[in-house]
């Protein structure tokens, strides 16, 4: 006599599946766990895709080559770099024109705190460091790429990059106040 199936209790949160199934022909996505925007309860997560095609500092998060404190202290630099660059600025057709000279608007006290982070991770990190960080995290260089720029095109020199990368970004996660310093013991006699 065959046996009766058991059915699976019904779970409405499968009936409300917000992921993208249909991604672009070259996505490169990674999962990642967010606040769901729909919560009933404070605190619910949602699995949601994250897009590392031209992100790699996401790319190395992504992969578990760099962990929360290393992920989180280079977007906040990356952060305090965008509050800090003040380029050319696009025309706002929104403003009445004036005829003659625009002032340039006043530099902002998240711009100036900005400036002093940066400054003092320039100063941590050290010339190599901060190029090589600026490289990866601003620019979006893969390490090969800033090792072809520096003429150093072996695996051996990529591998070092990476492994300098990894400790530029510890030191910004103690800069940015995401790690605390390690203690070593202290040696006896």
């Amino acid at each position: 006599m065959p046996r009766a199936k058991r059915r699976k209790p019904y779970d409405p949160a499968s009936a409300y599946d917000r992921r993208s199934h249909d991604l672009p022909y070259n996505a490169v996505v990674a999962t990642v766990e967010v606040d769901d925007p729909f919560a009933l309860q404070h605190g619910d997560k949602i699995v949601a895709l994250r897009s590392i095609r031209n992100d790699p500092l996401g790319r190395l998060h992504a992969h578990r080559q760099i962990d929360d404190s290393q992920y989180r202290g280079g977007r906040a630099f990356q952060g305090d770099w965008e509050k800090a660059e003040r380029g050319p600025r696009a025309v706002d057709t929104t403003r009445e024109y004036v005829d003659g000279g625009e002032r340039r608007e006043p530099i902002t006290e998240g711009q100036r705190q900005a400036v002093l982070r940066l400054q003092r991770a320039e100063h941590e990190l050290g010339a190599d460091g901060s190029m090589l960080v600026h490289e990866v995290l601003i620019l979006g260089m893969t390490m090969e790429q800033v090792g072809q720029k520096r003429g150093l095109r072996t695996q051996r020199w990529q591998d070092y990059f990476a492994r300098r990368l990894k400790e530029c970004l510890d030191r910004l996660a103690l800069i940015y106040g995401f790690a605390t310093p390690s203690r070593e013991p202290a040696k006896h006699p």
